[in-house]
């Protein structure tokens, strides 16, 4: 989209395929990009930051100037672990909206996954709305399952994120972006629109739809404690 003219087409337009999706199929589809990244050893997120994360987020198909010039658009899912003797827990649904992350294909969709990676970054999602880069340090994330992550970045960073466009997985820094509940899609889920916080912090039970993704976290990272 390279004028406004064209984007004021596509907010009438384009926005039925924005949200013709359900939460549920998002879900399906983080699961399937969790397997997707993970399954590739030499090109996925590495084993030892995975195993470390408090929480994962992962935006399916986030668009580029999808509402504003230069800003992107995207609904996804936040899911963290119950303990450090435990699984991962049920997802909270999650919009992300704005800043301008520096896509090298520009107008593509892409695959979106970031880690929260200690107690203080979880905990910006109980907020309504909080911008990575401002209410938390974000950092690109390194490549490969076994990529050194030892470094000041990804040791003092409280979010570590990672785009896919197609194909092409790479660290990505989503600086000015800001991220809230999506209540509607909570809604879909558990049948009210509930918050971040009475999802993610407590012992909901996780809805069906979500167990594909579970399995997926389940089955590429230990707990915690391990």
């Amino acid at each position: 989209m390279k004028n406004a003219l064209i984007l004021v087409t596509a907010l009438s337009c384009s926005s039925l395929g924005l949200f013709a999706d359900t939460a549920a199929e998002r879900l399906q589809e983080s699961a399937r990009i969790m397997h997707e990244i993970m399954d590739t050893p030499d090109k996925g997120i590495p084993q030892d930051l995975l195993n470390k994360a408090s929480c994962v987020v992962v935006v399916p198909s986030l668009k580029k100037g999808a509402f504003v010039v230069g800003g992107e658009y995207g609904k996804g899912f936040a899911i963290c672990r119950r303990g450090s003797d435990m699984g991962w827990g049920a997802p909270a649904a999650i919009r992300v909206e704005g800043g301008s992350f520096g896509f090298q294909i520009g107008g593509s969709a892409t695959d979106v996954v970031m880690l929260i990676m200690n107690e203080h970054g979880m905990r910006n999602l109980d907020k309504d709305k909080f911008t990575l880069g401002g209410d938390a340090s974000v950092a690109a994330g390194p490549v490969g399952r076994t990529a050194s992550a030892d470094t000041d970045a990804y040791m003092t960073a409280e979010i570590l994120s990672w785009s896919r466009t197609k194909g092409v997985f790479a660290g990505i820094a989503l600086r000015g972006a800001t991220m809230r509940p999506d209540r509607e899609s909570n809604k879909e889920l558990y049948g009210q629109p509930l918050g971040n916080h009475e999802i993610l912090m407590t012992r909901m039970e996780a809805p069906p739809a979500a167990r594909p993704l579970r399995e997926e976290l389940d089955r590429y990272s230990m707990h915690k404690g391990s």
